[in-house]
């Protein structure tokens, strides 16, 4: 009994370092892409064949190497998880700094391994994206720097992210990929400010600069605020100028959750009880979903009238 209760808190501990719920981002945003980006392209072929041969590899590569970035990550903010999240897996001893390390390099290198039998363009966004979330751990350790650690959250998980989903089937040079991939760049840099509230007291203390822990919580949110609502209250233009196709003018309604997030940031900073984050966080996650999910089917639904 005590060898089984051991493997399971080792399991456990493994289990939170690479935080599962953060790996649902990079599964069905990228999976959202590709299928649309195969739609869109006009590719031929057995969907349900492609679906396992390409897609579900090409979208567990993104999320494996999310998952190398939450572990690598953990590793170097140890000092302020022990202030803020002791609840952790290293901070509380389920799972030492060597271990976390062995794990975040080998996830790593099976990202980028199962990219490389995707495509070229595939692989090159990976190690892009790659390189991103190190720097941002590692020295120069940009997560300490104020405002690039806000570009370096959104320019690897927001447009990298969409073009490298994208190039799977399709060329990620695209004005359509460009476009949504620039306001899902624009929004999480907005969006990412609501995972530092929590963290305000202890990235202080460790000396990581936030919009939060500089400017306070409520001008956070102000400054936070047009790079979240503006990308989609752009759409019509971006429609009228024809960059954008009539199909996604849908997707300026979620304008309408982007200024409820700011609403969240303001009024209510609590953490939720399932997730470690507050409610302004899980709500930027799910309209984060519903962006891609949207887009997805507006432009396979688009495609077969064309």
């Amino acid at each position: 009994m005590r060898e089984i209760r051991y493997i399971k808190k080792v399991v456990k501990g493994y289990f939170d370092l690479i935080r599962p719920f953060t790996l649902l981002a990079p599964i069905i945003v990228s999976m959202c892409i590709m299928l649309a980006s195969f739609f869109y392209n006009n590719k031929t072929g057995n969907l349900f064949n492609i679906w396992w041969s390409t897609v579900i590899p090409a979208s567990f590569s993104l999320a494996i190497l999310n998952g190398a970035s939450n572990a690598l990550n953990q590793v170097t903010d140890v000092k302020a998880d022990k202030i803020s999240k002791p609840y952790r897996p290293i901070p509380r001893g389920d799972v030492s700094l060597k271990e976390a390390k062995i794990i975040s390099l080998i996830m790593y290198i099976t990202a980028v391994a199962i990219a490389s039998f995707i495509n070229i363009m595939f692989c090159v966004f990976v190690l892009m994206i790659t390189i991103f979330t190190i720097t941002y751990s590692l020295p120069p350790r940009l997560k300490n720097v104020l405002f690039l650690n806000q570009l370096w959250v959104g320019i690897p998980r927001g447009l990298l992210g969409i073009l490298a989903s994208w190039s799977v089937f399709g060329n990620a040079l695209q004005p359509l990929p460009l476009t949504i991939g620039l306001i899902a760049m624009c929004f999480l840099i907005g969006g990412s400010v609501t995972k530092d509230i929590t963290d305000k007291e202890a990235d202080k203390e460790t000396g990581t600069r936030t919009l939060v822990n500089t400017y306070g919580v409520k001008q956070a949110a102000f400054i936070a605020l047009p790079f979240m609502f503006f990308p989609f209250t752009f759409i019509p233009i971006l429609i009228d100028s024809g960059i954008l196709g009539s199909n996604l003018w849908l997707l300026t309604l979620l304008a309408i959750p982007a200024y409820y997030i700011f609403h969240l940031m303001i009024r209510d900073n609590s953490t939720g009880k399932r997730l470690e984050n507050t409610s302004s966080w899980t709500l930027m996650y799910i309209t984060y979903f519903i962006f891609a999910s949207g887009f997805s089917l507006l432009t396979i639904t688009s495609s077969f009238f064309l």
